[in-house]
């Protein structure tokens, strides 16, 4: 009889439990992008979140600041504390609830960017041109990567596996953890943003803290909430029906979302269809969203192979940029939000179906007037002729440093090079202006090339003393074209080298 008692006692507890809200059992948490080492933005509230028991008191301590708040009845906690300073003196943060505590360590204040897009984004330091060359790393202490992996990555042409496709969920998909740059943890960095926040942490001598969500292949879509796609009436289709038969997506995108889990069993999915790397909105979702409760200094962006394969895909992208830009800074409450990006290098079309690159990336340069506080790293110099990944990353993270250094950090720095401002006939030339074009000259001190009135027949044009280009014509043309091939050897550069910007512009 007392063993049954007893038994009686252990199920009356157990229904006990099982009836009480779920919040009621909830343990102290902190949301798992906060790590040891990693950088919040200064000049910002700090903002710290996660989970406690509800009803109780939760004690925050961030260096000499001590703040506290109660747990929600959803068991959910919210706590921000004052700006800081920049500042490279390592913090603790200490949380305490309900007898549970969390520490982390080796916090610093300084600037945190998010790095996001495709392959060219992702692709790592081990991977890079000059990395071989680099003198070691044991001075960029300064300098921090949240970098984690993602399910799926790098399995191509086959079927994801069970485990693969439980991770498909946004609270599964990113795993990985802050780390310091050193020898070892800069092999498998984003090598545009290692160049890019190193630039930036030399010139401005403060903590970078870099974010990388870049995904290998992804289209834009995938970086785009629905609800923006839902209230533009040219997308709203892209998230309507199944995605991997929806023709409004790009069909290399869709092809390979098919080999991955157009098949496969056990992928969690909803109304659009399972989910997977490529699915309008999912790495927003499982990424960019959780991240908007946290202020960042702004946005680093390389995408647009996936998009610049088919004719309707290149001539949305724009809308499509600046939709997700303006979304990016309306849910971050910051509309001045730095937004920098890379424009598409040069490829030839032997090996890879580049036909509309010229298109893509004057589709790009245009962006430049239609969002505000923005900038442009132009690559097409630098492209690899076979090759969809060129390897020189230096170059597009230094390039991007500098529209970041000149704009964002009121550094006097010409950030770009020539971009035209018009063309103009006049007696017999066609004459065109540029920003950025102080010291015009040529790459390898040969006359101007690439320019065209048709796209594709090269012409003759001049510098004259006024930093101008110069192309005679016997009449008047609608439109003149520059560096308009997928792989060009066009050469103007300003006086910092930088090289000009693919361009169609209509002749005054």
């Amino acid at each position: 009889m007392p063993q049954l008692l007893q038994n009686l006692k252990k199920v009356k507890v157990a229904f006990t439990l099982c009836m009480l809200p779920i919040g009621l059992l909830a343990q102290l948490s902190l949301s798992p992008f906060f790590g040891n080492h990693m950088v919040v933005q200064r000049n910002r509230p700090i903002h710290f979140w996660g989970k406690g028991q509800p009803q109780t008191t939760v004690v925050l301590k961030l260096g000499n600041t001590t703040k506290e708040t109660t747990v929600e009845k959803d068991s959910t906690w919210s706590l921000y504390l004052k700006r800081h300073k920049a500042s490279s003196e390592p913090m603790g943060l200490l949380i305490v609830n309900g007898g549970k505590r969390i520490e982390i360590n080796n916090i610093m204040v300084g600037d945190v960017w998010l790095c996001i897009g495709q392959s060219n984004m992702e692709w790592p330091m081990e991977r890079e041109m000059y990395f071989k060359n680099a003198n070691g790393f044991a001075g960029d202490s300064l300098l921090r990567f949240y970098n984690p992996t993602y399910a799926g990555k790098n399995i191509y042409n086959k079927i994801f596996v069970d485990s693969i496709a439980s991770q498909l969920t946004p609270e599964g998909f990113y795993r990985g953890n802050w780390q310091e740059c050193d020898s070892t943890s800069v092999n498998t960095m984003s090598a545009v943003g290692y160049y890019f926040g190193k630039t930036i942490m030399d010139t401005e001598a403060v903590p970078i803290g870099l974010i990388h969500l870049a995904i290998g292949g992804a289209p834009i879509e995938t970086f785009i909430d629905r609800k923006s796609f839902l209230r533009n009436p040219r997308f709203k289709n892209k998230v309507k029906g199944n995605w991997l038969d929806n023709d409004e997506l790009p069909v290399w995108v869709r092809e390979r979302g098919r080999q991955n889990v157009g098949g496969a069993k056990n992928v969690p999915q909803d109304n659009l269809g399972p989910n997977h790397a490529f699915k309008p909105g999912f790495a927003y979702e499982a990424g960019v969203r959780p991240l908007m409760k946290m202020p960042i200094r702004g946005i680093v962006w390389y995408q647009g192979e996936s998009n610049a394969q088919e004719l309707d895909r290149v001539e949305e992208y724009g809308e499509l940029q600046e939709m997700m830009v303006k979304a990016y800074r309306r849910q971050w409450k910051d509309p001045d939000m730095p937004f920098l990006w890379a424009q598409l290098s040069s490829i030839d079309t032997v090996h890879y179906k580049s036909r509309f690159w010229p298109e893509f990336r004057n589709e790009q340069r245009k962006l430049l007037d239609r969002i505000q506080n923005s900038g442009m790293a132009v690559t097409s110099d630098i492209g690899a002729r076979h090759d969809v990944h060129p390897i020189n990353k230096k170059a597009v993270g230094e390039r991007l440093a500098r529209w970041a250094l000149s704009t964002v950090y009121g550094h006097d720095e010409v950030p770009s090079g020539p971009l035209p401002k018009k063309a103009k006939y006049k007696n017999g030339n066609i004459i065109v202006t540029f920003r950025y074009g102080k010291g015009l000259t040529t790459s390898d001190g040969e006359a101007p090339r690439g320019f065209s009135l048709d796209g594709k027949s090269p012409i003759l044009a001049f510098i004259d003393e006024r930093d101008r280009i110069v192309i005679p014509s016997p009449q008047k043309p609608k439109k003149l074209y520059y560096a308009w091939k997928p792989w060009t050897d066009a050469n103007l550069v300003n006086a910092g080298q930088l090289p000009a910007s693919t361009f169609k512009v209509s002749v005054k």
